[in-house]
């Protein structure tokens, strides 16, 4: 049975790539029955493919008008339909969101893009680059020559994913106190505009400038970077707080005068390459030993290989192992309804059956869908 405080939440997913997957997972992390509609010929699940797991599998042929009829018959028994592709796809289909309103009024209807269903690029091909590009996000990420693509943690995941489950959960709300279903259109350009919203309140301040690596957590500021250490591993520092910045002062052995003014942005060349200098003197795990776990706010930066391993991460289970695979845990948690993974990513269709018999689909149905082809 799945364990999660969205248990009994059924949902159909169309599978897609990148942030519509990541979406079924934290879904179905959170206890949902997330029943995915996978293309008959698409390739092999792998359990690498994390964002695949937990769901079930259901391989249809959506050129296959008794398939369509399938997936309808799913959205009249369903609280959560989403899809990935861009406008225009699920309506060619048949599958689009006044049809599925139209048969299930309470629906809440998700659909993830890169530049949303209207406006000038809703039918251009995009990625999380381009998306993040438009947003301001990406050029104010990078060194002073020139912005630098992160990886796509803000447009996909973040902008994209994220606020497509949070947008369908809080339509979910909407819809079961009143009975209506609404379609929620999430582009990854306008998510990442949103993740934006501190910087640019900083911007009208006058507080954070266009140019990169220059202000206070970009990278700019000696109490808030990226230092090599004399065995080559990195360390990262984010003593803003001048209580904070004072220790670090301390466990650092910063005595010259020339740290006294921590804001004076003028200084902040000169501050950072005498810290430069200063961290290069010892090994990561020697400043680990001087300041991890106090009010420096001090981490090692870590390898992915090490990550799983890092005492805090062990402690507290971030990452499980299944399958064979090392892979994040459940987030966020839950005292009274935790999370749990529910399965390795399936193999395409390996649920054609048992997912329709619990979702109310006729055993004489099922097998005339069987005799038919179309599962």
């Amino acid at each position: 049975m799945a364990q999660g405080p969205l248990n009994g939440l059924r949902v159909v997913e169309f599978a897609g790539l990148g942030p519509a997957p990541f979406c079924g997972m934290l879904l179905s992390d959170l206890g949902a029955d997330v029943v995915r509609i996978d293309r008959k010929d698409a390739r092999p699940a792998a359990p690498h493919q994390v964002t695949q797991r937990g769901r079930r599998s259901l391989a249809l042929d959506l050129k296959n008008k008794d398939s369509i009829a399938l997936c309808l018959d799913l959205f009249e028994r369903a609280e959560v339909v989403f899809e990935g592709f861009r406008p225009g796809v699920m309506e060619r289909l048949g599958l689009g969101p006044d049809v599925a309103l139209n048969l299930n009024p309470k629906l809440v209807y998700g659909r993830m893009t890169g530049w949303g269903q209207t406006g000038p690029l809703a039918h251009a091909a995009g990625h999380d680059i381009n998306y993040i590009a438009i947003s301001g996000a990406l050029h104010a990420i990078g060194t002073r020559e020139r912005p630098i693509p992160p990886l796509n943690l803000i447009g996909d995941f973040g902008g994209g994913a994220l606020y497509l489950a949070f947008g369908m959960l809080a339509a979910l709300t909407h819809a079961r106190a009143t009975g209506k279903g609404q379609v929620v259109d999430a582009a990854m350009s306008d998510g990442a505009a949103s993740l934006m919203s501190y910087f640019y309140g900083f911007r009208a301040e006058g507080v954070h400038t266009k140019e990169r690596a220059a202000n206070r957590i970009d990278g700019g500021a000696p109490f808030y970077d990226v230092y090599r250490c004399a065995d080559g591993e990195w360390i990262a520092l984010g003593s803003i707080e001048p209580q904070f910045y004072k220790l670090l002062r301390e466990k650092v052995g910063l005595d010259d005068p020339a740290f006294d003014v921590q804001m004076d942005r003028a200084r902040w060349p000169e501050l950072k390459e005498k810290l430069v200098r200063v961290i290069a003197t010892k090994s990561r795990d020697e400043w680990c030993a001087l300041m991890e776990g106090t009010d420096v706010c001090f981490a090692p930066v870590l390898e992915m290989d090490e990550a799983p391993a890092y005492p805090h991460n062990r402690e507290r289970k971030t990452f499980v192992e299944i399958a064979g695979v090392v892979q994040p845990a459940p987030a966020p948690r839950f005292d009274a309804t935790p999370g749990a993974i529910q399965g390795p990513p399936p193999e395409i269709g390996a649920h054609n059956q048992a997912c329709l018999r619990d979702w109310g689909i006729a055993g004489e149905r099922i097998e005339e869908l069987q005799n038919k082809g179309v599962i």
